[in-house]
């Protein structure tokens, strides 16, 4: 059975992605854009649309071109937009990296990607040398001399974005996203996103992760918000921000929706403004939804998608009341869903379904299809194949059902993805790095549930003969090479590691 949204269709105009999130900014004026929570510096949407020009003339005078990908590393910041559609006003590619990525882990997405130029910080600057020129965000973003030129986009088939993930298996791979793609999705969100130009939205989220990117900067952007932008989260600095800002709107993730529910800091602050709390890029457990609900006295709401969905296929629409527990909402407009019984790459069934109307009592793997999902992997046409099937549909790796009302609940996952504190965490990178070790002869990365971060990698190590590695020497290893989300935070030592005939772990035996 095929699930339908239960919103009409909406058109998809043929715009590109800065047509149609600056396409009203100038006539918004004065109106805040971005703020920046530590600063209190303000960018106007008027200014933020003479920012985006200046800079992309600036950049084809420097020889940028369309197709070319640009890096942005950075935390949040207030300009940190004018980049992402300055390049993407040129016909340019934006590929976003993780500030807190080692050398070696940016080195490895530059290559990759092949991007030419790179905004970042002072401080980050060295890693990317080597590339054609590199901006400085935070000084004074260079002009040009003249207007920018008109450069001819097919939104349908022109990436604009390439954010990493890992899919479903396997090491981080370039998501291509075309205009299209993200221009849908911020139509698509229009039932059940209620963000408009009166509200002020918490920008905490990372924009370097599709979550930000898209659901927060863009969507706010789009409808007239205004964005306060936090570098980082710290909580004191986030409750005043709140206060002062009267923020209406807090896109979150559950561990920091976990902090919201449990520091004694939240009392001291009058957050009577907040009116939603978002929770995306993982699970919310029902009872936490519960009791930030309590303490805040709002809706409580969930998204579900991924970052190949740019990124979204259902949430819950506000004007539902209180979302079912433990649901992740309705069906996007355009967007079709399928429960597969036995899916993943090898393929499978679509449950029966009920009959039409009823319930379903059947859970498999989620297939969404969609005008929001991905073009492909960027030079992984066998990764790409694995993903979407001949006829569209994205195997997301997550295992649910759909009640009689068609919300959608996910119950586990096929994929081996680890979502630390909502960042993704792939098995196979640890997996081939733990395997560079000396005393190291075999090893399996699973993520281990837990209550503050969703999930935390744990190693099932074989040692070689006579090794004297200990479970604290191979994560302080470990730590040196890869981000501080991708730290191996439990180590076990085993005789063997369980596989297949064919060679694949066997993770579900390592969670016994």
């Amino acid at each position: 059975m095929i699930y339908r949204s239960p919103y009409p269709d909406v058109e998809i105009p043929g715009l590109t992605l800065p047509e149609l999130i600056l396409g009203r900014a100038r006539e918004r004026g004065d109106h805040p854009a971005l703020i920046d929570a530590e600063t209190g510096g303000m960018m106007t949407y008027a200014q933020l649309a003479e920012a985006v020009d200046r800079l992309a003339a600036r950049l084809h005078e420097d020889g940028f071109a369309k197709g070319e990908v640009a890096a942005l590393c950075t935390p949040n910041r207030v300009d940190f937009p004018v980049a992402a559609y300055a390049v993407a006003r040129l016909g340019g590619i934006v590929t976003t990296l993780n500030p807190a990525f080692t050398a070696e882990e940016t080195r490895r997405q530059l290559d990759d990607s092949g991007a030419v130029i790179a905004f970042t910080t002072h401080e980050l600057a060295p890693r990317f040398e080597g590339l054609r020129a590199i901006y400085e965000l935070g000084a004074v973003l260079p002009a040009g001399s003249r207007p920018p030129p008109e450069v001819a986009i097919d939104p349908a088939s022109d990436v604009v974005a390439l954010p990493y993930s890992s899919g479903t298996t396997g090491v981080p791979k370039g998501v291509m996203l075309t205009h299209r793609n993200l221009v849908a999705m911020q139509l698509l969100m229009g039932p059940v996103e209620g963000t408009t130009e009166r509200d002020v939205t918490a920008a905490v989220l990372p924009f370097f992760h599709i979550y930000g990117f898209s659901v927060i900067l863009a969507l706010g952007l789009y409808r007239g918000a205004t964005l306060v932008v936090f570098p980082r989260f710290e909580m004191e600095t986030f409750l005043s921000a709140v206060q002062r800002y009267r923020i209406t709107r807090l896109p979150l993730v559950p561990p920091l929706l976990l902090r919201l529910a449990r520091d004694p800091l939240v009392d001291k602050y009058d957050l009577s403004s907040v009116r939603t709390i978002i929770s995306g890029a993982a699970p919310l457990a029902p009872a936490l939804a519960d009791e930030v609900g309590q303490r805040f006295g709002c809706l409580v709401k969930q998204g579900y998608g991924l970052t190949e969905l740019s990124p979204g296929s259902h949430m819950h629409p506000e004007d539902q009341g209180t979302p079912p527990p433990g649901s992740v909402g309705l069906l996007h407009p355009n967007t079709e869903c399928r429960i597969v019984e036995g899916g993943g790459a090898a393929g499978g069934r679509a449950s029966p379904g009920p009959p039409e109307g009823g319930p379903s009592p059947h859970t498999g793997e989620i297939w969404v299809r969609g005008p929001q999902v991905m073009k492909g992997y960027l030079n992984q046409p066998e990764a790409t194949a694995e993903m979407i099937t001949p006829d569209g549909w994205l195997r997301t790796g997550d295992i649910g059902r759909v009640d009689e009302r068609g919300y959608l609940y996910v119950v586990d996952r096929l994929k081996e993805l680890i979502k630390y504190k909502g960042y993704q965490v792939a098995p196979a990178e640890l997996e081939a790095l733990l395997l560079t070790h000396p005393q190291v002869a075999d090893a399996a990365v699973i993520g281990r549930a837990d209550t503050e971060a969703g999930e935390i990698p744990k190693a099932f190590v074989v040692p070689v003969p006579d090794a004297t590695v200990s479970a604290q020497d191979l994560m302080d290893f470990v730590a040196a090479r890869v981000a501080p989300y991708k730290k191996v935070r439990e180590v076990a030592f085993v005789r063997e590691i369980p596989k297949s005939p064919s060679g694949k772990i066997l993770r579900r035996l390592l969670r016994t």
